[in-house]
């Protein structure tokens, strides 16, 4: 194994000698040889799910990434979850709106909104559910089980903060309980003394199986989405599946871009104008450098399981810097997706102006697109690990 040294090809830097970890260097090179054109400090933008705490249970575990790891992160929260088959994350609710992505196996989901209507479905690989604030809902593995993302927006929640049916009957006197449900109190013997959180149970039966008629009906608005099955944008270099409130009605405060990267191609220079900008890796790994004016420009290195930040309207681009597709997740605390296109914008300015602003020819003023396109790779002019 080549050791490397934070040293750049110009001769900037010298060796460590020192006592370091050489394997977390390994994977971040662009962390300890930064390119030369990085400047100034910003914060960290990056956390793994691998440096995160696990919570463990019988039916399956929890790790999350709010603002107590990732400062930056305030607008958005993530939980990385699994779910054994039969596994039960319990009848509960939260103050903030849950965003979900479906990354393995396959989990049924119910819900009840405030007018009585209720919602019951099968999500799998690729699916999306939105639950709104206050609404109560739960999720259960089925015959494989599963793991999925949730995101949840607000920067400082925490799941092991959330309201849930089995800490609410354990810290109400049982007295109450009788009155409420018109039943004796030794009906409430056997009650969990805590928040039960997640809990094994067994494999519920098929979703007709289990089918609860409300009088009231089903949610107008389906908590649903199969993101997957939604046809991608496809562009030189890779591929853009948006999802918002636009096609996703529910969604009303969580929009979300699925892109795909393939090797050598990159997500062209852009920002975006409405929100800060939460990511998750789900395959491969790339390199991102955010620029946030000032002369201030820094460079991260992400692989599956990571999430990443961009601050509102920083400047950033995504490079594909490994031999396999690069898959990850954008996501805003808004209605809508919107970004601007760095290439898009400078085509639908007056050419000269460009030219006289940039100090640059015809070679970049005729290559100017005016269509958008996210992902962009160009033959000759691609990146390629080193």
């Amino acid at each position: 194994m080549k050791v490397p040294q934070p040293i750049r090809s110009d001769g900037a830097g010298g060796p460590d000698r020192g006592p370091r970890d050489i394997m977390r260097d390994l994977e971040n090179p662009d962390m300890l040889v930064p390119p030369a054109t990085d400047s100034g400090l910003l914060p960290n933008l990056k956390m793994s799910f691998s440096d995160t705490h696990m919570e463990l249970f019988h039916g399956g575990w929890s790790r999350e990434i709010t603002i107590r790891e990732l400062p930056v992160a305030t607008t958005l929260a993530g939980v990385n979850m699994s779910l054994t088959p039969g596994g039960v994350r319990e009848l509960h609710w939260h103050q903030q709106a849950e965003w979900s992505y479906m990354l393995l196996g396959s989990a049924r989901i119910t819900a009840v909104d405030q007018n009585g209507r209720n919602f019951i479905a099968d999500v799998g690989p690729g699916d999306l559910w939105y639950f709104p604030a206050g609404i109560p809902h739960s999720i259960q593995g089925l015959e494989e089980g599963c793991e999925f993302l949730l995101v949840f927006d607000d920067g400082h929640f925490s799941d092991l903060n959330t309201l849930t049916i089995s800490d609410w009957f354990a810290h109400t006197p049982k007295d109450v309980l009788s009155a409420n449900f018109g039943v004796p109190e030794h009906a409430f013997d056997s009650i969990p003394t805590e928040q039960v959180y997640i809990f094994q149970d067994r494999v519920p039966g098929p979703l007709e199986s289990q089918r609860v008629d409300s009088p009231y009906g089903t949610v107008p608005l389906g908590f649903k989405h199969r993101l997957l099955a939604q046809k991608p944008m496809k562009f030189p270099g890779g591929s853009v599946r948006i999802v918002d409130s636009s096609n996703f009605p529910i969604s009303k405060t969580v929009a979300a871009a699925l892109v795909e990267i393939e090797p050598g191609a990159m997500r062209e220079l852009h920002w975006h104008p409405n929100q800060d900008e939460w990511q998750y890796y789900l395959t491969g790994q790339g390199r991102m450098t955010v620029f946030s004016g000032n002369g201030a420009a820094r460079t991260f290195n992400y692989r599956a399981g990571d999430v990443g930040y961009v601050p509102f309207a920083f400047g950033h681009y995504i490079q594909n810097t490994g031999d396999e597709t690069l898959w990850y997740l954008e996501i805003f605390k808004s209605d809508r997706f919107a970004d601007i296109s760095l290439t898009q914008w400078m085509a639908l300015t007056p050419r000269e102006l460009v030219r006289d602003n940039l100090r640059v020819g015809h070679t970049l003023l005729d290559a100017l697109r005016k269509e958008k396109e996210p992902v962009v790779k160009f033959p000759g002019f691609t990146y390629y690990p080193r």
